[in-house]
Order: structure tokens, then sequence, then C-alpha cells
């Protein structure tokens, strides 16, 4: 069993930055791939980014050019680096994991708020 806590939201005002941090509870090297999503008030739930193990990186067109994602295997902790912020950036961003064959993890989320 693996648990994610995140951490790092917050209020912003526009085009300002913030980091997300993402621990898991035991080793992330099993953990075939780890990223972020984000659920706006109304909206379904949509991927951010993600990293599977090996580093490569996959990006929402929304978040190319603005946000990174990072892992660091030895800290169990996978980052959200987030720049540029606008206001459609306000969600709940969710921490998630796939260990394969089909174990999915998720956090409990963390608000973040960008003000115009």
């Amino acid at each position: 069993q693996v648990q994610l806590v995140e951490s790092g939201g917050g209020l912003v005002q526009a085009g300002g930055s913030l980091r997300l941090s993402c621990v898991a509870s035991g080793s992330i090297g099993s953990l075939n791939v780890m990223g972020w999503y984000r659920q706006a008030p109304g909206k379904q739930r949509e991927l951010v980014a993600n990293i599977i193990t090996g580093g490569s990186t996959n990006y929402a067109d929304s978040a190319k050019g603005r946000f990174t994602i990072s892992r660091d295997n030895a800290a169990s902790t996978v980052y959200l680096r987030m720049s540029s912020l606008k206001p459609e950036d306000t969600a709940v961003y969710y921490c998630y994991a796939l260990k394969l064959p089909g174990a999915h993890y998720w956090g409990q989320g963390t608000q973040v708020t960008v003000s115009s």
C-alpha cells in the first residue's frame, strides 16, 4: 500500500509561482508513473503532468512551458513547479501514482488559488 501526501498549495497572484510536493509513504522507485491531476469546480479531473520511471515526462497543453514535474526517488517525493500562474489554474491538485500492473493511488489534494 502506498500513501501520498501533498503540500505546497495556497493563494498566489496571477503571474506568481508555487511548488507542490508529494511524498510517498514507500519507495517511489517501484512506482512506474507518478503525476499531478487537478480538478476545478464543476469540471472533470484532468491530467496536468506525469513522470515515468527513467524520467520521461508528459504535460497537458495548458501546462507546457509553465510547469515542471520532477521526482526525487531518494526522498520519495514528486514535485510540480508552477510558474506564470493564471486564474484558470485554480483547482484542487491531486498527486497520483501507478504501480503496474494496475494499482492506482491518490493523494488527498491540495488547493491552489490564483487571484487576478
